[in-house]
């Protein structure tokens, strides 16, 4: 398999919908199809025990690029909110439990954040991309996007922490933008940005 196919159809080590719609619009542009671990029932299911959002992405790549024998990327993403000492950071998505849903994580967020007032509540997403081919060293980036939580939730797109993410400069929640919008100023967005720019320059 050359290159050029290989880089037609890339795995994405996630199950989540949300994110498998916010890569397949982001990889379109590059000709390349993402195509989610769930079409490959036969996949091992990796845990992310790793204390870094990098660990966990790389892990997440590796196992996905062996057992099929295919690109794979990697994602790890979260909340990192500063009066919470960075938390709920590689916890977000079971910020309130294993099982939790996107309701009750951000429901508890909100929660830990009573009494603090806006200009205490800056945050961030970041997100961590690992991409990796068989038997080839992983090509890491990393993105960001700051904000504030907000006190209530606002805005019906998006998925995860978005309702409480609110965006200074555009005067919304990240709920609150088309998805078009948001996926041109997402942390997700700014990892692949960087990731396209890293595989360049490795020649892949």
């Amino acid at each position: 398999m050359t290159d050029q196919v290989k880089h037609k159809q890339i795995v994405l080590a996630t199950r989540n919908q949300g994110k498998v719609r916010e890569f397949h619009n982001l990889f379109a542009p590059l000709g390349w199809s993402a195509v989610s671990v769930a079409a490959f029932p036969d996949v091992p299911e990796v845990v992310e025990d790793g204390d870094t959002f990098a660990a966990n992405a790389i892990k997440k790549a590796t196992t996905i690029a062996q057992h099929l024998g295919l690109p794979a990327v990697g994602d790890d993403s979260g909340l990192e909110v500063d009066a919470l000492a960075g938390a709920p950071g590689v916890y977000s998505a079971r910020f309130a439990g294993e099982h939790a849903s996107d309701e009750e994580n951000w429901r508890k967020l909100l929660d830990e954040l009573q009494g603090v007032p806006l200009s205490r509540r800056t945050a961030r997403f970041r997100c961590v991309l690992a991409y990796v081919e068989p038997g080839r060293p992983p090509i890491v980036a990393s993105g960001v996007c700051e904000g504030v939580i907000a006190h209530e939730p606002a805005g019906e797109h998006g998925f995860g922490y978005d309702p409480v993410f609110f965006l200074p400069q555009r005067m919304c929640t990240m709920a609150q933008l088309a998805p078009e919008e948001k996926n041109r100023i997402s942390h997700r967005a700014a990892a692949m940005r960087s990731l396209v720019e890293k595989l360049k320059e490795a020649g892949r």
